[in-house]
């Protein structure tokens, strides 16, 4: 599964994981602004928005699992099976398929606030890509540098939740996830005290004890207050390296190896990469499983008034510096 966070130092930061089991093929792509977006229903998207992000490229069109735009605006979309449901066009709003979702909004939108006024008159439709790739379940986390949103279609319609956390898992939905973050505001990064009984000579018998009782499992409940807990309480400097070298730490702290996520048939799910964009800069960072040195794609050192997509194959490979 995934997970995805946004962190604020002197600039604002946006990433996430994208765990799976295999890969379509991700690449970092930016779409400059007079790319030609074709939507299945609401027509031509002729100029808008620049946006940099990962993404997968099927018939010249960006399939974005995440991306910020040039305005600082973020977006990605997690796995949400089970709970996603999208219905059939209505005449009455704005059809636009899931895999069309993140162009459609870093396309036209600033802000979070403008995204929430495009979000009173979407209908997210169960329109695949194309017959290879069938319709994926997904909810979202929108943020710029002030605030936060998710976005799930469900059953009972579209949902808009605030998200003060700054923070997206998978399952369960995210009202759910937050609420259960209640059962962890005990938790603390300094040694604990004993409250458990007067009665009884309790101490702390090592360093280390911060945090103890934060859930260490791979499930996305886990993760959710796992990665919450670390970015809530995550202490670094303003300058570029240390915001972003702090970014990958905190979501090192749900990191997924191979071999800990067993999916059946030989197969396991694995961090296939970790994103962090700079959105005020338009610099994309990532880390691949076998890749630990993180690699940079800075979107204003290309010509965003051009018409074709910009693409960077990811470099998987190992980089070790020898120092001897």
């Amino acid at each position: 599964m995934c997970t995805a966070v946004t962190y604020k130092t002197k600039d604002f930061y946006f990433g996430r994981t994208l765990d799976y089991d295999f890969s379509y093929g991700g690449e970092v792509v930016i779409t400059p602004h007079n790319y030609c977006f074709r939507f299945k229903n609401m027509g031509v998207m002729k100029k808008h928005y620049a946006m940099i992000g990962m993404a997968h490229i099927a018939e010249n069109y960006p399939l974005y699992y995440d991306a910020v735009n040039e305005k600082g605006l973020g977006m990605a979309g997690l796995n949400f099976v089970g709970n996603a449901y999208y219905t059939e066009n209505r005449n009455d709003k704005d059809n636009v398929a899931s895999f069309e979702f993140i162009p459609w909004i870093l396309g036209q939108c600033a802000t979070v606030k403008d995204s929430r006024k495009l979000l009173e008159k979407i209908n997210l439709v169960n329109t695949p890509f194309n017959k290879d790739l069938p319709v994926a379940q997904l909810h979202w986390i929108i943020a710029d540098c002030s605030e936060a949103i998710t976005v799930e279609s469900t059953k009972n319609g579209i949902n808009v939740y605030d998200n003060p956390v700054g923070v997206l898992a998978n399952n369960p939905p995210f009202n759910e996830q937050m609420f259960n973050l209640n059962n962890y505001m005990n938790l603390s990064p300094k040694s604990p005290e004993n409250h458990f009984s007067d009665k009884l000579p309790l101490y702390c018998y090592s360093r280390g004890m911060g945090a103890l009782g934060l859930p260490g499992d791979l499930s996305s409940q886990s993760r959710f207050v796992r990665v919450a807990f670390t970015k809530m309480n995550s202490i670094s400097g303003s300058s570029e390296s240390e915001s972003v070298s702090q970014f990958f730490h905190i979501l090192g702290s749900v990191d997924q190896q191979r071999g800990c996520c067993d999916v059946g048939n030989g197969k396991y799910e694995i961090t296939i990469y970790t994103s962090c964009c700079n959105a005020n800069k338009g610099i994309y960072y990532y880390t691949t499983y076998d890749n630990h040195q993180i690699t940079a794609v800075y979107m204003h050192k290309e010509n965003l008034d051009g018409v074709f997509l910009i693409r960077y194959p990811m470099i998987k490979e190992e980089h070790i510096k020898m120092q001897n």
